[in-house]
């Protein structure tokens, strides 16, 4: 069913770089959201009517708020669908988190209105009535929930969306407080114990526990993330492909919106070629990211010994050195100043974000102590840096 709506409402479906055809899938995506969801609001609505209870009436007001949620990321994938303008140059992408912000709140707030209700039934428990029809639309709507679970699922993944994969877990959350909501009828038509309240209030803690998760998920984006490594090894390695580029490092990158990012990095190259030589190779470099990664990306360009015999001996004395003081920091931009009664050593120093000023300074310490004992001329001129890659030390 996926493939065959993908097919027949997403043109070009197979470019899922191109922005146009993002935007289409997103279009599906919540069309196909809002159809569904009306459909089980009003099917759960006739069976919460028919059986006074909250917990069903709760699933189906929730069901309704997934629909104008839908219709929010509608909007908000619209919008972001935009080009760049004078007063955006960067285009409108980000607006498609601000809807998954807005939508994250909505769902919180349903969650919290049916959370009072819930509570409410278990001071004062109503009468509870089984019907069958009424059990077999929440087993259908458990059938909906689950397939649109997995038709958003395979959407975010093929486009890289956060907002369905987002979508796509509160289907699945619903999936769980339908279930949930079936057994407490199979519970009173069992026993003739009245636990609607209970499971209700269940209901709404996961409802509003979905909520957070959608806004924690839009928020990381908008607040600016460290780049995944998947995507910092795809960069890095493209950019060390190209001859006369020798190593990288200060991979930056911003992103503007699903599909949408600008980068930055220092690409290191011998010291010994013409700088017209390098910086042409850098700008081909810039200009195929932008054509075979959809990335404007801006080099910085650093040259590097690579025939000095004692520098490079000397590097790798520093290394030995850190490796044995610290092995989860790393060192670049390293280049030595020679003479007779002092040698300087100048480099970055990359630190792991949980070091404090404290531990910062005590390594740099220990770290120039130790160089002083291997030779008494050595004097450092260390940058300290943060890395800015998730999960990875450079």
């Amino acid at each position: 069913m996926t493939e065959f709506l993908v097919k027949h409402f997403v043109k070009d479906y197979e470019d899922v770089d191109k922005v146009s055809v993002r935007t289409a899938y997103g279009v599906l995506s919540s069309v196909t959201g809002i159809f569904c969801n009306v459909i089980l609001f009003l099917a759960k609505w006739m069976a919460g009517f028919w059986l006074h209870s909250i917990s069903v009436m709760a699933d189906a007001f929730n069901n309704l708020s997934d629909a104008g949620s839908s219709v929010i990321g509608l909007v908000g994938v619209k919008m972001a669908g935009k080009p760049a303008d004078r007063d955006h140059p960067f285009g409108h992408g980000r607006i498609e988190y601000i809807a998954a912000l807005i939508v994250s709140f909505l769902v919180i707030e349903v969650g919290f209105t049916f959370f009072k209700d819930a509570v409410g039934k278990i001071m004062e428990p109503e009468e509870l009535k089984f019907r069958t029809v009424s059990v077999a639309i929440l087993l259908l709507s458990v059938g909906v929930k689950l397939w649109m679970g997995m038709f958003n699922q395979r959407l975010g993944r093929r486009v890289n969306s956060s907002v369905m994969l987002a979508t796509a877990a509160d289907a699945m959350g619903d999936v769980v407080t339908t279930s949930a909501t079936i057994l407490s009828l199979v519970v009173f038509r069992v026993t003739g114990l009245n636990i609607d309240g209970i499971v209700g209030l269940g209901v709404s803690l996961v409802v509003m526990w979905a909520g957070i998760g959608i806004a924690r998920d839009t928020l990381e984006p908008l607040i600016g993330k460290p780049v995944d490594l998947e995507e910092y090894e795809k960069i890095t390695e493209f950019v060390e492909a190209y001859d006369g580029i020798v190593g990288s490092h200060d991979l930056i990158v911003h992103n503007y919106g699903p599909g949408r990012s600008m980068a930055s990095i220092h690409a290191e190259v011998p010291n010994d070629v013409g700088i017209e030589v390098s910086h042409e190779i850098i700008d081909r470099i810039e200009r195929d990211a932008v054509k075979k990664l959809g990335l404007f990306l801006v080099i910085h360009m650093d040259p590097v010994e690579m025939k000095d015999e004692h520098v490079l001996a000397v590097k790798r004395q520093v290394l030995k050195i850190l490796d044995a003081l610290d092995p989860a920091v790393s060192i670049h931009d390293f280049r030595m100043v020679d003479g007779t009664d002092q040698i300087n050593l100048i480099f970055d120093m990359v630190l792991p974000y949980e070091y404090d000023h404290k531990r910062q300074d005590e390594l740099r310490v220990s770290l120039m102590k130790l160089l002083k004992i291997a030779d008494e001329r050595y004097e450092c001129v260390i940058t300290v840096e943060r890395s800015y890659v998730g999960n990875a030390k450079e």
